[in-house]
């Protein structure tokens, strides 16, 4: 990865991590292509992805989304941090960071204007854009640019789409550091976003949780507080930041590292990402990329569970492999 000297943005509380910006580039530049086709992120300005719905807001959708329930997540604190369900039956102690509810989009938009400046709990919808929706919606979700993001799988070989989520937040509120093991195209329509990425080559420097809890894919590391004596290699961090306004598309590689804050720019912060998943003809050349090592780290993780089936024993195991034969 490049050496990180062009930014620098500084943690208020302990810390500095070193930053780049994330290139950006108009469509009809032949870079920002080159850079999807490498796995690497680019900000793209004008691919016109969702200008059919760049209408939408949230007395729009409230009138034409439809009556359907909607997924809504509440947090106490700003931060929304993504847990399994089923992960977190095995784990007595576990709490889950935010609470989840179904309810009408009328209700979530009544709940965030009502919403007390002085309240530090949050809330933040994400649903799967489907049929479910009202039609004048899915008149519009045909209206995408398709061709674009069709002709971006076709040339990448990525796998099928598996997704449209809608994503509706407040201003301030943060989804931590994680990684998806999909291709993220992220379309903004309305407010904006800021971005912190990390390549996967910093797998060591962000501590993530192990494959069987919950937060399975989410980094232990608190970038606004990080402890440095449990998690000391965080000093060693280096990455890419970026804003993403109205009408912009940023391209997630898949297992790269990446923060996301709705800026305080608009009342409302409005998104639709487009999820592929991988393709099944990656060439295995030496040496592997840091996208196939982390893969592979979770597969061994994952097949030493299985054997073991108790997660307890996992890391006297690993340990024992290790300690004083490869140390």
């Amino acid at each position: 990865m490049a050496e990180c000297f062009q930014t620098e943005t500084e943690n208020k509380k302990r810390f500095t991590i070193p930053l780049k910006q994330i290139p950006r580039f108009s469509v009809n530049d032949s870079q920002a292509n080159a850079l999807i086709n490498s796995r690497e992120p680019v900000i793209i300005t004008d691919t016109h992805l969702v200008s059919s719905a760049c209408n939408w807001d949230l007395d729009y959708l409230s009138r034409h989304i439809g009556d359907g329930l909607f997924t809504v997540y509440r947090s106490k604190s700003h931060k929304f941090k993504y847990y399994s369900d089923k992960k977190s039956l095995a784990i007595k102690e576990f709490t889950p960071p935010t609470s989840q509810e179904e309810m009408p989009f009328q209700e979530f938009v009544n709940l965030i204007k009502s919403h007390p400046k002085s309240s530090s709990e949050r809330i933040y919808l994400q649903q799967a854009l489907n049929n479910s929706v009202g039609p004048k919606i899915v008149e519009q979700f045909v209206n995408f640019n398709w061709s674009y993001v069709t002709g971006l799988q076709r040339s990448n070989n990525w796998g099928p789409l598996t997704s449209n989520l809608l994503l509706v937040g407040m201003p301030g509120n943060v989804t931590p550091v994680h990684y998806d093991e999909q291709e993220n195209m992220f379309a903004q329509i309305r407010g904006s976003k800021r971005l912190v990425l990390f390549n996967p080559d910093q797998f060591e420097n962000l501590y993530p949780y192990p494959v069987h809890h919950p937060h399975d894919r989410q980094s232990q590391v608190d970038l606004d507080n990080p402890d440095l004596n449990r998690f000391p290699n965080v000093t060693r961090l280096c990455g890419y930041e970026g804003v993403v306004g109205p009408g912009e598309v940023i391209y997630i590689p898949m297992y790269w590292w990446h923060q996301v804050e709705s800026m305080t720019d608009s009342e409302e912060n409005i998104s639709v990402n487009f999820w592929y998943m991988a393709g099944n003809n990656e060439k295995i050349e030496y040496p592997l990329s840091a996208q196939q090592k982390v893969s592979m780290t979770r597969n061994i993780e994952k097949m030493i569970l299985q054997a073991l089936n108790d997660a307890d024993e996992v890391a006297p195991f690993m340990r024992m492999m290790v300690l004083g034969r490869y140390t």
